[in-house]
């Protein structure tokens, strides 16, 4: 992680933006060899990005929509996602 990364403020992120700085974050934790106030403070940053994607995935789900089909197989409107069927 660069030092723009930790000055970019994470709510300004694109949810693809985030991921990857949580991916390298992740390979850095798993590596091993980060001193300890260093993973302290990238694991927290990591914990604040994957808020960040989850809000922003359930932004997402919220706005998409079922396409029903009436008798006759054409579209006659769209309900909202139920991501619970």
């Amino acid at each position: 992680m660069t030092n723009s990364d930790k000055q970019t403020d994470i709510s300004t992120l694109s949810f693809e933006e985030a991921l990857k700085q949580l991916e390298t974050i992740v390979r850095e934790l798993e590596q091993g060899n980060v001193p300890l106030e260093r993973s302290i403070e990238i694991y927290e940053r990591g914990a604040t990005l994957r808020q960040h994607c989850d809000k922003l995935l359930k932004s997402a789900e919220a706005k998409v929509e079922k396409i029903q089909l009436g008798q006759d197989g054409q579209p006659s409107g769209t309900v909202a996602l139920d991501p619970e069927s």
